[in-house]
């Protein structure tokens, strides 16, 4: 995964908001990337409507 690239949100680990579980299926785009509180790390994504937050590689797709 590359910061600008296209991802598609394909499923949530933990128990999220109705407004982000809302997200699923939908398309962003990579931002940045952040450390998570292990070795992991976390990506940045934008969505079209300007919502942004992070997740797990695993949670995401290339688009």
């Amino acid at each position: 995964m590359d910061i600008g690239q296209k991802v598609q949100l394909r499923r949530l680990r933990d128990r999220v908001s109705k407004k982000l579980a809302s997200r699923l299926g939908q398309t962003g785009t990579i931002r940045d990337f952040k450390m998570t509180d292990g070795s992991g790390v976390g990506v940045l994504v934008k969505f079209e409507d300007g919502f942004t937050t992070w997740f797990f590689e695993d949670e995401l797709a290339p688009a």
